[in-house]
């Protein structure tokens, strides 16, 4: 277990790399090499790239996130990176974030109706 301030340190880590993912996501694009590479670089800090996370199933993907020791917020962030993701590039990664958002309402043994709404927007969405 991580000790409070390395935790801090891994936790700021994290959110930087996430708000970096949903940077490049929200500019509306045509997805070419070179905006793949920029993905691929970000997902690079978490330990995976394009191909690792289209070939995790949902479980691996949950658990290779829980040793990162992502919390709450930053698994939800990483969900919605999924989604923006999803509807601008040749990806779906929708199922994923589903199951991510599933997780966290099963598993923080909070109900969130913000993520409740998020997971019906999605299978809505991307049928």
């Amino acid at each position: 277990m991580l000790n409070k301030g390395l935790r801090d340190q891994e936790s700021i880590r994290i959110d930087n790399v996430l708000k970096k993912l949903m940077s490049l996501v929200y500019v509306p694009k045509f997805w070419n090499l070179e905006d793949l590479l920029y993905v691929e670089n970000e997902l690079k800090d978490l330990g995976m790239n394009i191909e690792s996370l289209r070939d995790f199933d949902e479980k691996e993907l949950i658990a290779h996130l829980e040793r990162l020791h992502f919390d709450w917020n930053h698994f939800e962030l990483f969900a919605d990176f999924l989604i923006a993701f999803s509807k601008e590039s040749q990806f779906d990664f929708s199922q994923k974030a589903i199951a991510i958002y599933n997780y966290i309402q099963q598993e923080s043994k909070t109900f969130s109706f913000g993520i409740s709404n998020k997971i019906a927007n999605v299978k809505t969405n991307f049928k």
